[in-house]
C-alpha cells in the first residue's frame, strides 16, 4: 500500500495566531514538522496543506511541498480530505501542523496499523505518566479492546477508577470528583492519552469528510468520535514517544525547554 503524509497548516488560531510560522530554534515550527515527518520511513510523500499563502511561500521556500486549500474548512481532517481526493494514494497520514516533536517512527507505527484489513484508522496512545493529565481535558484519554480496537475516546478520566479517585458526596444529593492528582500513582492506573496522529485508508478519509457531526462528537469536542459512531473500527498502538503539542506560546517555550534538555 503507498502512504502520503498531510499536514493541515492554518493561519488563524484564536489562542496562538499564526502558529506555524513562530520559530522555534531557528526555524519556523512548520518546518520542524515537515522534516520529521520526512524521516519516515513509508510515507512516500509529505504535503502541507494550508489557507494561508505566508504558510505556503514558507513552506516551499524551505524546499517543501505545500497544497492551497480552501478558507471554509472547520477541521483539518476537512482540509487533508480536500488534498486527498486529488491524489492516488492508498492511506493518508494526518500529521498536527502543530507537533514539532513527531517522530518518523509514530508515521511507521500507524501506517503498519492498517496491514490489519479490519482496521479504517490507526492511530497511537500513550501511558500517562503525569498525574495532572488523568482530569486535565486538554488530554484526550482512550480505551481499548484486547485486540488494540478503539471503544472510546473522552476528555475525562477513563477508565474511571472508582476505588482510587475520591467522591464527595453533598448530603446524598449531587456528587463530583474531587481531583486529588498528587494523591495518585498513575503506576497503578491503565489510564492512556491520546496522540493526535492519525492513519486512514483513502476511501474512509473522504466519506468521514462528507459526514455530518455526530451527537458524541459535539458533545467531546472530538472528530474521531465520528468514525466510532459510523463504524468505522480505528486500530491502536500503544508507544513510548512523547510528543509536545502548541496550541499557545506557553507551549512553544515548554518545546524550546524540551529539545535543549534532549540535545
Amino acid at each position: 500500500m503507498t502512504a502520503i503524509v498531510i499536514i493541515p497548516a492554518r493561519y488563524e488560531s484564536t489562542r496562538f495566531p499564526g502558529k506555524p510560522l513562530a520559530p522555534l530554534n531557528g526555524k519556523p515550527l512548520i518546518r520542524h514538522v515537515y522534516e520529521n515527518s520526512k524521516k519516515s520511513k513509508l510515507a512516500e510523500e509529505v504535503i502541507v496543506a494550508t489557507d494561508s499563502e505566508a504558510i505556503f511561500k514558507t513552506v516551499v521556500e524551505f524546499g517543501g511541498k505545500a497544497v492551497m486549500t480552501s478558507k471554509e474548512h472547520a477541521s483539518g481532517t476537512d482540509r487533508i480530505a480536500e488534498v486527498a481526493a486529488a491524489l492516488d494514494y492508498d492511506i493518508i497520514v494526518n500529521v498536527q501542523g502543530d507537533e514539532p516533536l513527531i517522530r518518523a517512527e509514530m508515521i511507521d507505527d500507524v501506517i503498519r496499523l492498517l496491514d490489519d484489513k479490519r482496521a479504517a484508522m490507526g492511530t497511537l496512545t500513550k501511558k500517562i505518566e503525569d498525574p495532572e493529565e488523568v482530569f486535565d481535558p486538554n488530554v484526550v484519554k482512550a480505551v481499548f479492546d484486547k485486540e488494540g480496537f478503539a471503544m472510546y475516546f473522552s476528555r475525562a478520566p477513563i477508565p474511571f477508577d472508582r476505588d482510587k479517585f475520591r467522591i464527595q458526596d453533598e448530603d446524598n444529593r449531587a456528587s463530583c470528583i474531587m481531583y486529588h492528582a498528587s494523591d495518585i500513582q498513575t503506576s497503578e492506573l491503565l489510564i492512556y492519552k491520546h496522540l493526535g496522529i492519525y492513519s486512514y485508508r483513502r476511501d474512509v478519509l473522504l466519506n468521514l469528510a462528507k459526514m455530518e457531526p455526530v451527537e458524541l462528537e459535539k458533545t467531546e469536542k472530538l472528530e474521531q468520535l465520528r468514525a466510532l459512531v459510523n463504524g468505522f473500527r480505528i486500530k491502536i498502538k500503544e508507544t513510548t514517544y512523547e510528543t509536545v503539542g502548541v496550541d499557545t506560546p506557553q507551549d512553544l517555550e515548554r518545546v524550546k525547554k524540551w529539545l535543549s534538555l534532549s540535545s
